[in-house]
């Protein structure tokens, strides 16, 4: 059981329950658990994806591995893929503070399976917490990227927030979130999503 922490200040006794909160969660779920090491997708092509991540978006290349194959059950058994299949190559990149990406480009043999839409299970979306959402999407054209309409502002527990959806060279979503004031929920609830912007809080 987390042991009460009391505070002989009123306007400590944020920071104190806040401690407390953290104790608690720690004591739950996977041990050892610090947060969101990294983020695996597969590209179309890696060196396109490169270009993308690098010099559209800015993110750092730190190294890459490959090729992968084997003849038994390995990549079945370990990734969950085809056993025939190929992993030509795979890169690591680090944007800003945020989780790693792996990017993964396979063989094309055997067939791959469309790209997923936000929709379909397993549609997903990466969003980029920017300073400005308007300089960004400026930017974003001025790059030739297609930007899914305009910024929306959110509603209800997340107003303050704004956000649009662009698209990769190769149609993968990703999305573009701005809230530099907060957003509402934090007025009420002392519990944070992280936040790019502040990752100590």
């Amino acid at each position: 059981m987390a042991r009460c922490i009391y505070s002989a200040d009123r306007k400590s006794a944020l920071p104190a329950r806040l401690t407390l909160e953290r104790r608690i969660v720690v004591n739950r779920g996977i041990p050892g658990l610090r947060g969101t090491e990294h983020i695996g997708f597969t590209v179309p092509d890696l060196l396109q994806a490169h270009d993308f991540f690098v010099d559209v978006i800015g993110c750092d290349f730190i190294y890459s591995l490959g090729p992968m194959q084997h003849d038994d059950d390995w990549m079945t058994e370990h990734l969950n893929v085809d056993r025939r299949s190929v992993v030509k190559e795979l890169r690591f990149y680090r944007c800003k503070f945020g989780p790693n990406f792996e990017v993964f480009e396979y063989s094309a043999d055997p067939p791959q399976q469309p790209q997923p839409h936000n929709n379909d299970i397993g549609g997903h979306h990466i969003a980029f917490y920017v300073d400005d959402i308007d300089a960004a999407v400026a930017y974003l054209q001025n790059r030739g990227i297609r930007i899914l309409g305009q910024p929306v502002a959110s509603q209800r527990s997340a107003e303050g927030q704004r956000w649009v959806y662009f698209l990769s060279p190769w149609g993968m979503q990703f999305e573009l979130v701005s809230y530099p004031t907060g957003k509402a929920y934090e007025l009420v609830d002392t519990k944070r999503l992280w936040h790019p912007a502040q990752p100590d809080l």
